[in-house]
């Protein structure tokens, strides 16, 4: 047996219209053409599909059956090619987002919600991209975007540059190195650090500061929080290292100082992982537009 999509609308057709004459100009074909049809289905299932002399022309028990499979297959067609057209057009599609920077999650909050309101149609989740290797996912198609400030060189990967920003060391104005101009490698040594719950590779005050230098705190205190992490350092109980856009509130507070680390301060820079074929997409150019424009916001704060 061999139906194909026009036969299932054929006999939906016929059913809504009551005859053929009233389907065939439904469908805009001559009513031969429709009967003929009729005729071919009928030979491909092997069983009538209408009771014959029935006015208004009636489904016979297999032809209902058949009905019930054009109801549920057609509307499910029709779906799919609006969807489709959608990713033709650049207007649907995915993006999901693993993210290497997990300060991250604060700024691009407000790109996400901006983003939403332009792309309803675009499927969006946001995974944290510190139990798993992120950027093997994203060559594996399992994620689409990657946010990370340690670019790589990978086969079909481009990173796209965001923003640029500084980490900066934060401190109770109470702990003694709130009177220096800036912090060196080795004032950590008798500081309790606090920092993120994630391996220190991804720290930038460990890879970029601590770990070149050799340089070990006397202790270190993991945090999920970003408003704990301040909490903690505002008691005196220990000091952060986060990038300038998170403590640009801080700046007003006399709880708190902000240093430069190093005398010349320390650049990082942060990317958007993804795919080349993703790069033409429409959503995507948008997204890292609305990207730009939040860094442009928090640097005037």
């Amino acid at each position: 047996m061999y139906i194909k999509f026009r036969h299932l609308r054929t006999i939906k057709a016929i059913h809504e219209a009551g005859g053929v004459a009233k389907a065939a100009n439904q469908l805009n074909i001559t009513q031969s053409a429709l009967s003929h049809q009729i005729k071919g289905l009928e030979h491909q299932t092997g069983v009538d599909l209408f009771v014959r002399r029935s006015k208004p022309l009636k489904l016979s028990p297999a032809g209902l059956r058949l009905l019930r499979t054009a109801e549920k297959i057609l509307p499910e067609m029709e779906a799919l090619q609006v969807e489709f057209s959608g990713l033709r057009g650049g207007r649907t599609g995915r993006l999901h987002i693993a993210i290497e920077c997990h300060a991250c999650f604060e700024w691009l909050f407000p790109v996400l919600e901006k983003f939403r309101k332009s792309w309803p149609d675009v499927d969006v989740d946001i995974r944290p991209g510190l139990a798993f290797d992120a950027l093997p996912a994203l060559q594996k198609e399992e994620v689409d975007i990657v946010i990370s400030s340690d670019p790589e060189l990978l086969p079909d990967i481009s990173f796209v540059p965001l923003f640029d920003y500084e980490p900066v060391f934060v401190a109770s104005s109470l702990n003694p190195l709130s009177g220096k101009q800036f912090i060196e490698a080795e004032d950590f040594r008798s500081q309790t650090l606090i920092t993120y719950p994630i391996e220190r590779s991804r720290l930038d005050v460990f890879s970029q500061l601590l770990i070149p230098n050799k340089v070990e705190p006397t202790a270190i205190r993991q945090i999920e929080l970003t408003a704990v992490i301040l909490l903690l350092v505002a008691s005196n109980r220990g000091v952060t290292v986060l990038p300038d856009w998170v403590v640009r509130e801080v700046n007003y507070s006399s709880d708190y100082v902000t240093r430069p680390l190093t005398d010349k301060g320390i650049n990082r820079r942060l990317y958007a992982a993804t795919r080349l074929t993703d790069l033409k997409k429409p959503f995507f150019i948008d997204l890292i537009k609305l990207a730009g424009e939040e860094a442009k916001r928090l640097q005037l704060m």
